[in-house]
């Protein structure tokens, strides 16, 4: 795969393309503000490809960004590849397109190029993302995903998105989706966590036999939040053999990190807010590990996950109990 920082496009199962790295937009409150800028900074380095979600709580901060490069000539709307996600609570199909339509709204466009079902873990339908009981348990739903994807495909048959695909789906729910009588369109993508520590072997060669792209969450580890993230895994960007690599091609722990995934045709989605980090992680077109380095790299494999998403292990449809 020649890939180079002005063409790094990839193709997927339903005629279009998705560039290998993008940029990640996961914000809490004290990072939101960071974010207009964040992404016109990353386009003017290079990225096309910004992942960003409603229940994130800034695609008016994406959009307006998007919206500031294409005044200035920078980009055109075709250039930019926007993925957004179908929040759990919106999981009924005669709500899958009102969500959609907000995140349109929000982001100012009049379509976007892939919409991918969050999880696989529905919860209460409605406009509260995070439904709890009085009790402050989690309030989950009962949903024929099957019926969901029915409507994503609706939405693309409509022209409001270009591409579906899905999130955090393993193997059996992947397959539900595939085996679907009368499916009109398969998943593009899903994106699941995926790096050296976890490499995901086996869902990967999965999807590869169905031409589903693995776009990988989380490349560079994560952030240290006990309610989702598995603490006892060190840091990752701290692994002696990445150090070493990072010497011999003069380059950073992420650096070798994320040209590990993109060798493997892994979509990668590193989020930064730091204007410096965003530019580092974008300079991985200008070395390729040899295949002994990737031998290295995916021996390090402790087929741990970092984002256990520790509060829905009780989900009838919780996805990481299977193996892949």
């Amino acid at each position: 795969m020649n890939l180079t920082a002005n063409d790094h496009r990839i193709p997927l199962n339903d005629g279009n393309s998705i560039p290998i790295i993008g940029l990640g937009t996961y914000s809490d409150i004290k990072t939101k503000d960071l974010c207009t800028q964040s992404v016109m900074t990353a386009i003017d380095i290079g990225y096309r490809h910004i992942d960003g979600a409603l229940a994130y709580g800034n695609e008016h901060e994406v959009g307006k960004a998007i919206h500031k490069k294409m005044a200035e000539g920078k980009v055109k709307r075709e250039d930019i590849f926007y993925c957004g996600k179908l929040w759990p609570t919106f999981f009924m199909p005669e709500m899958v397109r009102p969500a959609l339509e907000e995140t349109l709204n929000n982001l100012q466009l009049d379509y976007i190029d892939l919409y991918i079902i969050e999880t696989p873990m529905a919860l209460k339908p409605g406009n509260n993302l995070f439904p709890k009981d009085e009790n402050g348990h989690w309030i989950y739903h009962d949903i024929n995903l099957c019926k969901t994807w029915e409507a994503l495909e609706a939405c693309k048959d409509s022209g409001l998105v270009k591409s579906i695909g899905v999130s955090n789906f393993n193997r059996r729910q992947l397959e539900l989706i595939l085996n679907k009588p009368g499916l009109k369109y398969k998943p593009v993508s899903n994106q699941v966590e995926c790096h050296p520590y976890f490499i995901q072997t086996k869902l990967l060669k999965f999807c590869q036999s169905h031409d589903i792209v693995i776009v990988a969450y989380s490349p560079l580890g994560t952030a240290r939040t006990p309610e989702w993230v598995n603490l006892e895994l060190p840091p990752m960007l701290k692994d002696p053999l990445l150090i070493s690599l990072g010497k011999k091609y003069n380059k950073s722990p992420a650096q070798i990190s994320l040209r590990f995934n993109v060798q493997r045709g892994i979509v990668v989605i590193p989020k930064s807010f730091d204007a410096g980090r965003i530019k580092e992680n974008f300079q991985i077109f200008d070395f390729m590990l040899t295949d002994e380095d990737m031998q290295k790299l995916e021996a390090l494999n402790k087929n741990i996950r970092f984002v256990l998403m520790k509060m829905w292990t009780d989900h009838p449809e919780y996805p990481f109990h299977d193996e892949y």
